[in-house]
């Protein structure tokens, strides 16, 4: 808005203006951040392979390469840099080989600065593959080009990017459409146009601006969990009494961790809350939803409570148990999953010591109201 008609304009003429600039400049934010954070990992993918090929001492490593290069660079704290993620950025490297063309004149002197070995020489490229590769770098995260990483055919591949960047799909959207065989279904279609158009109609968009919630960004910027991964104000202040209020039935409980990341496969996964029970002897998860309860809720929770018996649950301790709390208004309904426990004893002391479902209902009913009545949304 100029300045002049601001002047004259009236007090919702401001409110607008500085929504205008705040939505303008978070959305400019967000891009730079997100290419940033692509940039950065092509060009670790890119040392890695220049130093396998021309290391002067890469044969001391060999296949423990990446192993060591992840441990070293921990100790250095880099975040996302695990061995797989070394590995993925390396498979985007050699995806995309020729990025390079189309990165932004300040980032052209960190492919030759950084590391003291030859480069080889970059191959020519398209004047059309150049404009995907920048339209790719403005427009999508790293979580996206992830994806695409995963799919070995180019023209597959390209088809996938095009889409999404002309639709402007959320990464979930993404996902969505790769699991649906789009592409296939495309290449059958009598009238592709006509299934273009039914796919952009009902297509989740993502946000203008930055998705604060990426894992990947948010550790990017040293951010942590619990600081980005609440949904809303409601969530968040359930969260904190949820937190206070089973510690203080006591029980044996012991507060671990809130917005606990797991990463399964290649899905970063976020636990509400968790808790040791010192009475039991196991883990407790707790998932919050602020909707009614549904299968794939139970099925989630699940999900973590395997992942957790494998890969978090110390020797001789009791296999994981979740809760699971689902809000509609005013109803509520809790849920425990007890992950394929069959020892009968332990499922009796369980009962015992965990809260009871009508003490948890009544609690979130009182919280759920007095959020409300204090204004929350």
């Amino acid at each position: 808005m100029k300045s002049n008609s601001l002047r004259q304009g009236s007090f919702g003429d401001l409110v607008d203006a500085i929504h205008g600039v705040h939505e303008e400049l978070a959305a400019k934010a967000g891009r730079a951040v997100n290419i940033c954070l692509t940039l950065r990992n092509w060009l670790m993918g890119y040392y890695i392979s220049e130093y396998e090929l021309n290391g002067s001492d890469r044969a001391a490593y060999g296949e423990s390469l990446l192993k060591k290069l992840a441990t070293d660079l921990k100790k250095k704290k880099v975040s996302t840099c695990g061995k797989r993620q070394l590995y993925q950025y390396l498979r985007f490297y050699q995806t995309y080989p020729l990025i390079m063309r189309s990165l932004p004149a300040q980032f052209k002197p960190l492919v030759s600065a950084r590391l003291p070995i030859k480069s080889n020489k970059v191959r020519s490229v398209t004047a059309l593959y150049d404009g995907l590769f920048r339209r790719m770098l403005q427009t999508l995260s790293y979580t996206h080009i992830e994806q695409f990483i995963s799919i070995e055919d180019q023209t597959k591949r390209d088809f996938y990017t095009i889409e999404c960047i002309n639709g402007n799909w959320s990464v979930r959207e993404l996902k969505r459409q790769i699991a649906s065989l789009y592409y296939e279904r495309s290449g059958l279609s009598r009238n592709k146009k006509k299934l273009a158009g039914l796919v952009r109609q009902s297509a989740e968009t993502a946000e203008s601006k930055l998705v604060i919630r990426d894992p990947y960004v948010f550790e990017f910027l040293g951010l942590k969990s619990s600081e980005v991964m609440s949904e809303s104000h409601l969530e968040d202040q359930l969260l904190d009494k949820l937190h206070e209020f089973l510690l203080e039935l006591g029980h044996g409980f012991c507060f671990e961790a809130r917005q606990k990341r797991i990463l399964i496969g290649n899905t970063h996964n976020f636990i509400d809350l968790v808790f040791y029970n010192r009475l039991l002897k196991c883990h407790v998860l707790v998932e919050l939803k602020l909707e009614a309860f549904s299968h794939e809720n139970i099925g989630q929770l699940n999900t973590y409570l395997s992942w957790f018996k494998k890969n978090m649950m110390p020797k001789g301790d009791n296999p994981p148990v979740g809760i699971l709390l689902c809000t509609e208004k005013d109803h509520t309904l809790v849920e425990y999953a007890l992950a394929g426990m069959d020892n009968r004893l332990f499922v009796s002391k369980y009962m015992l010591e965990l809260p009871k479902k009508k003490e948890i209902e009544r609690f979130l009913n009182q919280q759920i109201k007095q959020i409300k009545g204090n204004g929350s949304d």
